[in-house]
Order: structure tokens, then C-alpha cells, then sequence
């Protein structure tokens, strides 16, 4: 017997080979943008190879809004949004299991989750009239009329402790917990989830925070597939139907409170932690930058040669190649709606981990003060050019993308002219930026594992 489930799983099996081959080319397809009445902001990049369409919906819900002794409470809010559904007029509730049998026979998928910035929403359904009608509708009702159960915030609270208990006995939590603390202070993006917290969350909490935040006219919604812009609008439409209760009727969010920004470091701060453990823990960094930085692709490049690019990279090097001090050592900055963490990271033997950092301070301190070389310069640009394409290969990674120029409501044309802007990077260009972005004398080093004691 044929059914929109076997379709469903047919389609996303057979589809799978075209998505790759398909989206080679999308970095070229135009992004539409328009806001509808209720305030909602919709973002289509459409493609219709393959009938099916992924949705991100975004909020600025995410941690940073966390009060400090209920850190976590975005992100098991968006978790238990997807526990059920209520009951309204004639339609009756669904709990968990129901609520998963109705995605798993429509094919489709619907859920929640929160980052420090976003609380975001994902739908994934083939477009099929019928198929794509009934999973928006479903979605609506999840989105618009969540349960949150309270004996299943108890079970999930239960579940959650444990895995922090069993998660403290990590060497790499634990260094990763004192780092951000050091770098971030009494910013939300430094705030840890704890039992402490969580027994603090509420089912009335998180209601809360949803009626507040969970609004159209704070929404970015982004599309991408098999859906034209009248379809795509429609889609939309419907998904906040349960939410605003009329979606025609223009409405204005009150402006949120704003968020302190992240304090620069005004010294160094080192932290030896004393832990049983094989191996130490290296984490060296500061505050970097936000991501409505004008050196974002300078960075991006400049990054790529310090630490980013692997074992190509300048700290590999050193680090690795020339001593033998790890196996593997990076670099990244976080960049968000705050100055997200630079971080070095690495893994050494306990007794050369005083070696392992001094190496790693002097790369860094000789990059920020002399910059890259022509020759490193040029085969980062290669490396990044040439692997755009990978960047926007599947239907997630574009959403992603497309989402990211959404949310930092970056220009319309970002993917189009990204390889371009990675291109006229210079030398000169990446030595300022850094001296800009980094202070090599106040610096958070951690070192976790082997004798030692705060300080």
C-alpha cells in the first residue's frame, strides 16, 4: 500500500544524491526578503530540484536573556515545547508519543532548541500538496500551543542532572567551565546550566518566557526548497495562525531589554587546576568580536592561518610538527550578538603543558604583531575559496547560511559575494585587524589535569 509515509521516506532516500549535486549551484540563487502584516520577517531562497522545503524560525530568545540563577531556561524551554501540545475547541491534546507518531507518519519533522543568541524552531517536510499542508498544520499547533507537562519537566530534570553529574567528571567540561567563566565574568554568555539552576526552572517559567519572547513580530523565518514566494508566504501564514490569532493585523513588539555587552579583560588570568587525568587541558583567550564586526572576513582568513585551518595551520606548526607538543591544536573566534570567545585549544602531557602554552602565547603574539605571509595568505584564500562550495551543499547547511544572513541581517547577496570578500583580504589587513581584536598580554590561560592548585 502506498502512503504518505512510504512517499515521505522514498522521497528523502532517492533525494538524497540530488541534494548534493543541486546545491553545488545554489550559492547563486537570490534570497527574497519581506516582512508580512503581523511583523513576521521572511527569507526564501528558493530551489526546486527536489519537493522539499526546510524552515528555521528564530527569536531572540536565547540564552543571553537567561536570568542568572535559571541558567538554561532557554533551552529546556524550547526542548519542552516539543513534549506536547494541548488540547483546543475540538481538537484534542497529544502528548509526546502521539505528537511523535503524527511527524513520523507525515514524514516529516518539527522541533526546538536554543543557542546563546536564538531560540530556533526547524520544519523539514516534502512539498507535496496534501503532505506539506498537514505537516504545517501540525507545526502551527506545536509552535502556537505548546503543553509543557509538568510531570514531564520532572522526568526531564532528572534526565538533565545526571547528565551534568556525569558530565563534571569530564576534565574537558570542567577546563571548558573555568575558561568561560574567566573570559565572559558576570556576562549570560559566560552562564553554566547547574542542578542549582535547574531546580529553580518552573513549568510557570517557561510558559513565561514563551508568551513573551514566542511573538510573530520578533520572528525571522527562513525557507529554503521547492516553494515559490506566494507559497512560501502562505506557509508562514499558517504557521503562525495559532500563535497571533490574526496575522493580518499589523502589530509592533515592544523593544526587549537590552543586553550588556561582554567587558574586555583588563589583565591576565591564569588558572592551573589540578586534575587526575592523562592528559592537560589547554585553553588560552579572551573576548574577540561581535558579528556585525566590519573585520569579520579579515578575521575569518586570518584565523584560518593562525589556527583554524588545521594541519596546514601556523600553531600546528609549531605546536605539533616542530615539537611534538600535541596532536592537535586549534583557533577560533565565536562572534555572535556579543564579542563571542577567541580560543586556543589544545591537549598535552601534564609535564609539558608550561612548554605547550609558551609556544602557543609566542604564535599568537608573532601573528598579532607581524601578520601572515604572502605565501600563507595566498593558500588560505585557495583553501577557503575553493571549499565554498562545501558550505552550501545540502538543504541544512544553505537554511543555515540563508538563516545567518537573517539574523545579522547581513546583505541579501552575502553567498554571492562571500568568495569575493574572502579574495580581497590582504596581508596588511589581517596584521591590523588582530592588533585590533587581540591583546596578547591579557589573555585567559586554563590548564586542567596533573599537580596543581587554583590561583
Amino acid at each position: 500500500m502506498i502512503t504518505i509515509k512510504n512517499i515521505a521516506t522514498h522521497a528523502y532516500k532517492t533525494g538524497a544524491t540530488a541534494l548534493f549535486v543541486i546545491n553545488m549551484a545554489w550559492a547563486g540563487i537570490p534570497v527574497e526578503h519581506w516582512t508580512q502584516p503581523s511583523g513576521v520577517q521572511v527569507f526564501l531562497a528558493q530551489s526546486q530540484g527536489i519537493p522539499m522545503v526546510d524552515v528555521q524560525i528564530d527569536f531572540d530568545a536565547g540564552s543571553r536573556r537567561d536570568p542568572p540563577t535559571q541558567a538554561g531556561l532557554a533551552s529546556v524551554t524550547a526542548s519542552m515545547a516539543g513534549k506536547g501540545v494541548r488540547a483546543v475547541a475540538t481538537e484534542p491534546a497529544l502528548d509526546e508519543n502521539a505528537l511523535g507518531e503524527a511527524w513520523a507518519d507525515l514524514g516529516a519533522s518539527f522541533g526546538g532548541g536554543a543557542s546563546q543568541d536564538r531560540m530556533s524552531f526547524s520544519l523539514r517536510s516534502l512539498t507535496y500538496p496534501d503532505l506539506l499542508a498537514k505537516a504545517t498544520q501540525l507545526a502551527a499547533r506545536q509552535l502556537g500551543e505548546p503543553d509543557f507537562p509538568a510531570a514531564i519537566w520532572q522526568r526531564e530534570r532528572e534526565t538533565l542532572n545526571a547528565a551534568l553529574k556525569e558530565a563534571n567528571t569530564r576534565p574537558a567540561t570542567l577546563a571548558a567551565r573555568a575558561f568561560n567563566a574567566a573570559v565572559y565574568g558576570t556576562h549570560p554568555y559566560g552562564f553554566e546550566m547547574t542542578e542549582a539552576t535547574l531546580a529553580r526552572i518552573s513549568v510557570a517559567d517557561m510558559q513565561a518566557v514563551y508568551s513573551a519572547l514566542i511573538q510573530p513580530c520578533r520572528a525571522k523565518v527562513t525557507l529554503v526548497g521547492a516553494v515559490n514566494r506566494a507559497q512560501a508566504d502562505a506557509l508562514v501564514t499558517q504557521l503562525f495562525l495559532r500563535l497571533s490569532g490574526d496575522v493580518k493585523t499589523p502589530t509592533a513588539c515592544a523593544a526587549l531589554p537590552p543586553v550588556a555587552e561582554v567587558t574586555p579583560l583588563t589583565q591576565a588570568v591564569e588558572k592551573h587546576i589540578a586534575f587526575d587525568s592523562a592528559q592537560a587541558h589547554v585553553l588560552i583567550g579572551q573576548p574577540g568580536y561581535k558579528r556585525d564586526d566590519p573585520d569579520y572576513f579579515v578575521l575569518t582568513v586570518g584565523n584560518y592561518i593562525l589556527g583554524g585551518g588545521g594541519f596546514v595551520s601556523r600553531l600546528t606548526t609549531q605546536v605539533r610538527e616542530k615539537r611534538g607538543l600535541s596532536y592537535s591544536v586549534y583557533s577560533y573566534f565565536a562572534p555572535g550578538l556579543h564579542a563571542g570567545a577567541f580560543t586556543l585549544g589544545l591537549q598535552t602531557r601534564p609535564d609539558q603543558a608550561e612548554q605547550a602554552v609558551k609556544v602557543s602565547r609566542d604564535v599568537v603574539a608573532e601573528f598579532v604583531a607581524n601578520g601572515p605571509t604572502q605565501e600563507e595568505l595566498q593558500a588560505a584564500k585557495d583553501n577557503l575559496i575553493g571549499g565554498f562550495a562545501l558550505r552550501v551543499d545540502s538543504n541544512r547547511k544553505l537554511l543555515d547560511n540563508v538563516a545567518n544572513i537573517a539574523w545579522n541581517q547581513l546583505p541579501l547577496d552575502y553567498l554571492d559575494t562571500w568568495t569575493q570578500q574572502v579574495d580581497k583580504v590582504t596581508a596588511a589587513d589581517i596584521k591590523a585587524a588582530f592588533a585590533r581584536k587581540l591583546q596578547t598580554d591579557k589573555m585567559v590561560t586554563v590548564v586542567l589535569g596533573g599537580a596543581g592548585a587554583d590561583k
